[in-house]
């Protein structure tokens, strides 16, 4: 029974005196951490919400790319659903999830498109594969059944040839400018810590603890 699930938490504590003052270090420590562990797959996976113009939430799994001060960048298609979404609202949220750690990562911000410059940096890091996937995928938008994906992903193939793949205008990056960032550490008793930082208007981060 699902109920029946119960983990107990103790494998770490989280301390504002042994906290840095700077929301992002804190990050960067827990991430290396997710990252050297053998128990976690695609550290950099993160959910993210966005919301319509109705108020209606959508959450989904993407990939972190990189983050420093100017953001945590994610990459997708503009005309997604996603994409159409922050266009309208850029406010937007996010999580990570490392259950192997006893640790999740709150980030609350606004979703700014990335220059076109540096989607392009991005999209030719990217395999061959993923390249022509961007080309063959209009994201979000309802297909008749499989064979018709794997069509369109042949269709590129067969445009770009032997050619370097060029990046889809559509296609690109945003970076979420995080306003709150809440790191949860379990506990036992399920008195776990939960430290938030938040942006001050000087941009620098005041930290508080917040009740399990």
């Amino acid at each position: 029974m699902v109920d029946a699930l119960r983990r107990e938490y103790s494998s770490a504590e989280l301390i504002e005196q042994e906290a840095p003052a700077d929301a992002l270090e804190l990050f960067a420590s827990w991430y290396e951490a997710a990252c050297r562990s053998s128990e976690i797959i695609e550290p950099n996976t993160m959910v993210l919400a966005t919301v319509d113009g109705s108020g209606q939430p959508a959450a989904r799994a993407v990939l972190l790319k990189s983050f420093d001060h100017n953001g945590f960048v994610f990459v997708t298609n503009y005309q997604s659903r996603k994409g159409k979404e922050i266009s309208d609202n850029n406010r937007v949220a996010a999580a990570f999830v490392w259950n192997a750690l006893e640790r999740q990562v709150r980030i609350e911000g606004r979703a700014v498109q990335l220059t076109a410059e540096q989607s392009d940096q991005i999209f030719a890091a990217r395999p061959r594969g993923a390249q022509l996937a961007a080309h063959a995928s209009r994201q979000s938008t309802e297909l008749q059944n499989r064979a018709q994906l794997d069509q369109l992903y042949l269709e590129a193939v067969e445009k770009f040839g032997k050619e370097d793949v060029s990046r889809p205008s559509a296609w690109g990056g945003y970076a979420i400018r995080p306003e709150r960032i809440e790191f949860w550490q379990g506990r036992a008793n399920r008195m776990s810590d939960r430290l938030l930082y938040s942006r001050t208007v000087d941009g620098n981060w005041q930290r508080s603890r917040l009740a399990p």
